[in-house]
C-alpha cells in the first residue's frame, strides 16, 4: 500500500495523477447501499462485520475509487463509553442518556476497546475483500464533536449546551474531552493494528466554535491523539468543516493531511502551511448536483490550481449529499482518474 496513489500523495510524493475519494462514498446516494439498509439498521450494519465490509466494498466495485474507507460512524465511541445510542429516520443520532453533570462524566468509561472490536473485525473482512487493491481508511470522531452529541443528546443547531459547559464548567468539559480522546487513541491505534493503511479525524462540527474555542477544546485534543498513534507508514488526515480558517492550527497537530472545506482556494491554503503536510479536497459537492460538463470544468480548475504540486487528494469539502445522482459521481471519478485529458 506504501506505493499507491492515495498514501504516496498523504505522504506529499510526486503521483502521476491525483487520487480521489470521497466522504461518505458508501451511502444513501446508492441504490445498492438501499438494498441492505432497508433490511438493517444502521447500528446493525455497523456491528456486523460482513455487512460493513459489504457497505464499504460499493464505491470501490462501482465507483473505481482510489481508497475506500471503513463503514462505521464517529459516534461508536461515545457509544462504547456508555451512550444509549440510536439512529431515527429522519432525526438522526440520539443519545437517550445525555452527558451534563459531574456523575455523568465519571459514569463515562474509558477501558472499551472490547465493545469496539466489531470494527477490528470488519477491518480484517474489508482486508480480505480488497486483497491490496486499494488502501482502507479507517476513521474516528473527534473529541468535541462527539462530545457535543454526548452533551446535546443528539444533532444540534446552535451548540447551546455543549457552549455552556465550556464556558460556564470548563474543568467538566476538559474532563470529558481528555476521556473521549483516550477512548479515540486507543481505537484507532486498534484500527491501525487491524489493518487499515490510513487514518482520519472528523470534527464534524468545529466551525461552531470561536478561534480560542477551538483551540483550547478540540485542537489540543487532536493533537493528543494524533501524538499518540502508531502511524508508521500511516497517514492521519484532520478534517473538520471551518478548515478553511482552522487548517494553519491544525497543521500545528502534525497531521500528515488536512482536508480542507470548499470556502477558501485550495493552493492558497496549501502555501500558508508548513512544507510536508498534504491537503485533501476541496470540491462543493453540490456541485455533483450539476450538469456534467460543469462537473468537469469545475474539476479541471481545481487541478489546473494545483498543477505541479505534490500532496494532493482530489475530494470534497464535506461528504457527498444522499440526492445526488449516482451517475453524476460516476462520472467526477471517471473524470479525475482520465485526467490529464489525451491531447
Amino acid at each position: 500500500m506504501r506505493d499507491s496513489l492515495l498514501i504516496k500523495a498523504a505522504f506529499s510524493e510526486q503521483t502521476e495523477r491525483p487520487p480521489v475519494w470521497m466522504m461518505r462514498q458508501a451511502g444513501r446516494f446508492m441504490k445498492e447501499y438501499w438494498d441492505i439498509k432497508n433490511k438493517y439498521s444502521f447500528l446493525e450494519m455497523c456491528k456486523t462485520p460482513e455487512i460493513a465490509a459489504d457497505v464499504t466494498m460499493l464505491p470501490v466495485d462501482l465507483l473505481g475509487i482510489d481508497g475506500a474507507i471503513l463503514f462505521s460512524d464517529i459516534l461508536v465511541t461515545g457509544e462504547a463509553m456508555g451512550g444509549d445510542l440510536s439512529f431515527n429516520a429522519g432525526v438522526g443520532p440520539l443519545f437517550a442518556n445525555p452527558v451534563r453533570t459531574q456523575a455523568d462524566i465519571d459514569a463515562l468509561q474509558t477501558d472499551v476497546l472490547d465493545k469496539l472490536q466489531y470494527v477490528g473485525d470488519a477491518i480484517k473482512v474489508i482486508q480480505q475483500r480488497l486483497a491490496g487493491r486499494i488502501p482502507l481508511i479507517g476513521f474516528a470522531g473527534a473529541p468535541f464533536t462527539v462530545m457535543s452529541y454526548l452533551v446535546e443528546g443528539g444533532s444540534s443547531k446552535d451548540f447551546k449546551r455543549t457552549k455552556l459547559m465550556l464556558h460556564n464548567e470548563p474543568e467538566m468539559a476538559h474532563q470529558l474531552l481528555s476521556k473521549i480522546a483516550n477512548v479515540t487513541a486507543d481505537y484507532l491505534n486498534m484500527q491501525i493494528a487491524a489493518g487499515v493503511n490510513a487514518v482520519q479525524i472528523f470534527d464534524s462540527w468545529a466551525q461552531a466554535l470561536a478561534w480560542d474555542d477551538y483551540k483550547e477544546f478540540s485542537h489540543r485534543y487532536i493533537a493528543e491523539i494524533i501524538s499518540k498513534l502508531n502511524r508508521k507508514d500511516i497517514p492521519v488526515i484532520s478534517f473538520c468543516k471551518g478548515s478553511s480558517v482552522f487548517a494553519p492550527l491544525m497543521a500545528e497537530a502534525k497531521p500528515d493531511v488536512i482536508s480542507i472545506d470548499w470556502n477558501v482556494d485550495l493552493l492558497d491554503i496549501k502555501k500558508r502551511l508548513p512544507a510536508g503536510i498534504a491537503v485533501q479536497g476541496n470540491l462543493d459537492p453540490h456541485i455533483l448536483y450539476a450538469d456534467k460538463k460543469v462537473i468537469k470544468e469545475r474539476i479541471y480548475r481545481l487541478f489546473d490550481r494545483m498543477k505541479g504540486e505534490n500532496g494532493f487528494i482530489f475530494n470534497l469539502g464535506h461528504g457527498i449529499m444522499p440526492d445526488i445522482p449516482f451517475d453524476n459521481v460516476k462520472y467526477a471519478v471517471e473524470v479525475i482518474k482520465e485526467f490529464p485529458p489525451a491531447p
